[in-house]
């Protein structure tokens, strides 16, 4: 069975009764309104946030300070001296640093920041990188490679 082969059981699903369609109709003049009173006119009744009078929800509850800002962007931050573990020579990328468990997880752009000394010559891949890194990590012997 496939999603667009299911369909509600036979008789399940009934057409709303048109209502306010002439006199012969059986429901003509009023169309079942009832005579007068707010829900017998035309976009008459209680709007959705109604309370029976309380104060509603959407005035009781404080309005919060700020705003979240979708455009921003987010990396996953590694600093100088956590590249330490690796072995001379090593290349890291945003791979073998979510295997040493200094990154969660991939998807994110890692940016590299120039926290902490590094001892080791490594060729560093990453999508950015701080001015202060990219001086550690040559200083050190190593190469700074832009992922894009």
């Amino acid at each position: 069975m496939r999603l667009h082969e299911l369909s509600p059981a036979p008789g399940a699903v009934k057409k709303p009764k048109r209502v306010g369609r002439g006199p012969s109709s059986g429901h003509g003049k009023t169309a079942t309104r009832g005579t007068k009173g707010q829900k017998s006119r035309s976009g008459g009744g209680k709007g959705p946030g109604f309370e029976g009078g309380q104060t509603p929800i959407y005035r009781r509850i404080p309005k919060l300070p700020g705003f979240k800002n979708p455009f921003k962007k987010v990396f996953a931050l590694v600093n100088t001296d956590q590249l330490n573990i690796f072995e001379n020579g090593a290349v890291v990328d945003p791979q073998v640093l979510q295997e040493a468990r200094i990154i969660k997880n991939t998807k994110l752009p890692v940016k590299i920041l120039g926290r902490g000394d590094i001892e080791k010559s490594l060729t560093v891949k990453a999508h950015k990188f701080s001015s202060s890194a990219v001086r550690k990590i040559e200083q050190a012997g190593g190469k700074v490679e832009s992922i894009k």
